[in-house]
């Protein structure tokens, strides 16, 4: 059984916003509503600074907090590691929302639910990859099965000695980066 996970190369990010507008269009948000959002930071001191942009979505933990507050099962987790949201028994009590220390889900205005990342589930069944992976120009985005040793995303995280956002909460995160 795979488990899916991603490898962010924040070193080739340019800022563009073309994964958060393609998955925008995939999943038929509005603009102002997003799966997966760009933080700027800056680091260093004057004159020796720079500044990266970090892509952050869900990173499908496999402890994830959303998933033990759901009062309604809404929130749960595949065997495959994706965390999805079942927008049938979801109430919009945003009680996920709050749990999620990476601020990873929105509330559809449209549908009253919270909504998320879903690593476009559908296409990756299909043998397709994600549409933020396959829209970035950049090639800062790498999506496999985090089980299988010899995957390019698997490579990668060990290449790089990547790392999760925020190890110490435990969450145990399926999204490693490399930072500058």
């Amino acid at each position: 059984m795979p488990r899916y996970g991603m490898f962010i190369d924040a070193t080739k990010c340019v800022g563009c916003h073309a994964c958060r507008v393609a998955c925008q269009n995939q999943n038929e948000l509005p603009p102002r509503e997003n799966f997966n959002r760009i933080e700027e930071r800056e680091y260093g001191r004057f004159p020796d600074f720079n500044r990266e942009f970090i892509p952050v979505q869900c990173q499908h933990c496999e402890n994830p907090p959303c998933l033990t507050v759901c009062p309604t099962g809404a929130t749960y987790k595949r065997k495959d590691g994706v965390v999805l949201v079942d927008d049938k028994k979801c109430v919009g009590c945003k009680y996920c929302m709050v749990a999620c220390p990476y601020s990873a889900r929105v509330i559809s205005k449209e549908k009253g639910i919270v909504e998320k990342c879903r690593f476009c589930i559908e296409m990756v069944e299909k043998g397709e990859q994600p549409v933020c992976v396959t829209t970035c120009m950049a090639g800062v985005r790498t999506f496999g099965d985090l089980n299988d040793p010899k995957s390019e995303v698997s490579i990668k995280i060990g290449r790089f000695k990547a790392r999760a956002l925020r190890a110490d909460l435990n969450t145990r995160p399926s999204i490693f980066y490399r930072k500058a």
